[in-house]
């Protein structure tokens, strides 16, 4: 019989009892799509280690201190500290990453733009809703693989896992995702930053 996998949620609450191993559960669970968010902002794997690190014991030290309360929501709760862990990192070194345009992730950066203003908001949320309705033009083969990569933050190789195809062919696919959507963008004269 397959064994039921705990939930995020009660994992948290028996660590925060004093169950030390709910936590190393948790990190096996979650370290692949931590670590792939936080490696391709920084592209660095000394430094990714470090971050990853940095966010595992301020995870620590928050569900020590009693002051865990997002109910069910750990992982997004982790990808956020990781989030703002790089942005500090940046911020620090006085550079925000350079983007190429060869980049996965160039289409997108824009969307992490975490200044609150509201005309940015609106931007990011216009540039959000125009990249879904391109999306929906790539063939479904393309579109599955870009959405895990994009919106699910899944490695190629949990990709490759899910839809049952070669770690190779998610990465082809990926490709010609990527390029399709470029051709759009420049087909529909988008302009994706300001």
């Amino acid at each position: 019989m397959a064994s039921v996998q705990i939930p995020d949620a009660l994992l948290v609450k028996n660590y925060i009892a004093g169950d030390e191993s709910a936590l190393a559960t948790l990190i096996q669970r979650h370290q692949s799509k931590v670590y792939g968010f936080i490696y391709s902002k920084i592209a660095d794997r000394d430094l990714a280690d470090d971050i990853f690190q940095d966010t595992f014991i301020k995870v620590i030290k928050t569900l020590k201190s009693n002051s865990y309360n997002e109910e069910g929501k750990f992982l997004p709760w982790v990808m956020r500290i990781a989030h703002n862990l790089i942005i500090d990192h940046f911020r620090r070194n006085k550079k925000m990453p350079m983007f190429r345009e060869t980049e996965e992730f160039s289409i997108f950066s824009i969307m992490s733009d975490n200044n609150p203003n509201i005309e940015n908001k609106m931007i990011v949320e216009q540039v959000e809703s125009d990249l879904r309705k391109l999306i929906e033009e790539l063939p479904q083969d393309q579109k599955d693989v870009l959405m895990m990569r994009m919106y699910q933050d899944m490695s190629f190789k949990e990709i490759s896992e899910t839809t049952g195809v070669s770690i190779n062919t998610a990465l082809g696919r990926m490709r010609y995702a990527l390029m399709n959507l470029r051709k759009v963008i420049d087909k529909h004269q988008i302009i994706l930053t300001n």
